[in-house]
């Protein structure tokens, strides 16, 4: 998904200035897929969107030193959407750059009575419109009735000047700067955008989108989007009806007779579900705790093996050109076995070549890294008496 909207967005405006605002286990990822330059606002914890949105704008003024004037777009990154999409979020920019209103929304004209999103009540008909009302989430009727009215659906996608969201901001927060936000927020309260800010503003407007717009936020809806049923390695015969499979892992999955399904296969677990129970999964899966078994970082991806009480076996695969960050262990030995590739590894200073054969020993307390020459796959077997992802130190030069 960030690879497509970041590569749209770029299509659309070449010079667009991109931030991605993201948990910290996510930059890895990120960085993996978008490359090492690309701008990341990193969220300490989960504080809901008025919070993170409130950390980004100070992240773009006290660190891009973007101007406080400046028009700001925020759009999420789980649309499916073809680039006229990008073009009204350009719009959209420009209308904040006029001062008209202090925000302006994007407002999805509705396909269907959608029980899913909030709706936006506009002034009028108009492409650009004052906002009279917002309304929650309703019921199929409810949505009939707001439809007629020339409802919109909120998508989640606005602009703004930066300087009018901070200043609203202290309203809430005593801060000073991206600084101090980032010290004190791990004691901010959760609360949406929408409640603090945009269904209180009085000087708001909406632009209508009339164009192709599907929230893929959910399975059920990125099914929708798949051009073939079955991605990585999975069969279905012919009795299967309306399923799609998507298998992260080696392993074959063979699905029989199965309507309105979808299945994930991954490292991390295995989800099956009706398509539209699919939607209230949130619950469940919060009760599930689980290693993480895959994990994709700036220089490539980290799967694990095998895991048993003092071992774990990892393969890594590291992409040419890209290394480690230079770190030691205090609870842990590490054996790397050169599958393939080749590259150089630093052990305390020292630079030693390697390829596919060699093995490389790392005691506890070794500072070290790994530098790829080529693309590399590694074999590394971690043995101790605890290990743990928080066993990592980074070592200076």
């Amino acid at each position: 998904m960030v690879q497509r909207v970041y590569r749209q967005i770029t299509t659309v405006d070449p010079n667009a200035n991109v931030t991605i605002a993201t948990s910290r286990s996510q930059v890895s990822a990120i960085k993996n897929q978008l490359g090492d330059n690309v701008s990341v606002c990193v969220e300490p914890c989960r504080r809901d969107t008025f919070p993170a949105i409130v950390l980004a704008a100070a992240f773009l003024c006290d660190v891009k030193k973007v101007p406080s004037g400046e028009p700001v777009a925020v759009c999420p990154v789980d649309p499916y959407v073809n680039d006229t999409y990008y073009e009204a979020v350009a719009q959209l920019a420009d209308l904040a750059a006029k001062g008209n209103a202090n925000i302006t929304l994007m407002g999805i004209e509705p396909t269907y009575p959608s029980e899913k999103y909030g709706y936006i009540i506009p002034e009028s008909s108009q492409k650009v419109s004052k906002v009279l009302e917002f309304k929650e989430k309703p019921d199929t009727e409810k949505a009939k009735e707001y439809i007629k009215r020339g409802a919109l659906w909120n998508a989640g996608v606005f602009a703004f000047k930066p300087g009018y969201l901070i200043e609203k901001a202290h309203e809430y927060i005593d801060f000073e700067n991206y600084d101090d936000l980032y010290k004190k927020y791990e004691e901010l309260s959760k609360i949406s955008f929408d409640y603090a800010v945009v269904e209180k503003e009085p000087l708001i407007q909406v632009l209508r989108y009339a164009g192709e717009w599907k929230d893929i936020g959910t399975w059920n809806m990125l099914a929708e989007v798949m051009t073939e049923p079955v991605k990585g390695n999975a069969l279905l015969d012919e009795t299967c009806d309306n399923t799609q499979v998507i298998n992260e892992l080696d392993i074959p999955v063979l699905g029989m007779g199965l309507k309105d399904i979808v299945i994930a296969v991954s490292g991390d677990g295995i989800f099956v579900a009706d398509k539209e129970r699919s939607g209230f999964m949130k619950p469940y899966v919060e009760k599930i705790s689980t290693e993480i078994k895959f994990a994709e970082k700036s220089w490539g991806t980290y799967t694990v093996i095998d895991a048993r009480p003092g071992a774990m076996t990892v393969r890594i695969a590291l992409t040419a050109g890209s290394k480690m960050t230079y770190h030691c262990h205090e609870m842990r030995d590490e054996c790397w076995n050169i599958i393939d590739g080749s590259g150089e590894v630093i052990l305390n200073g020292e630079k030693l070549r390697v390829e596919k054969g060699s093995v490389v020993s790392i005691p506890k307390g070794t500072k070290h890294t790994l530098l790829a020459k080529t693309d590399m796959t590694v074999i590394e077997v971690q043995t101790g008496d605890e290990i743990s992802k928080e066993d990592k130190i980074i070592a200076g030069r």
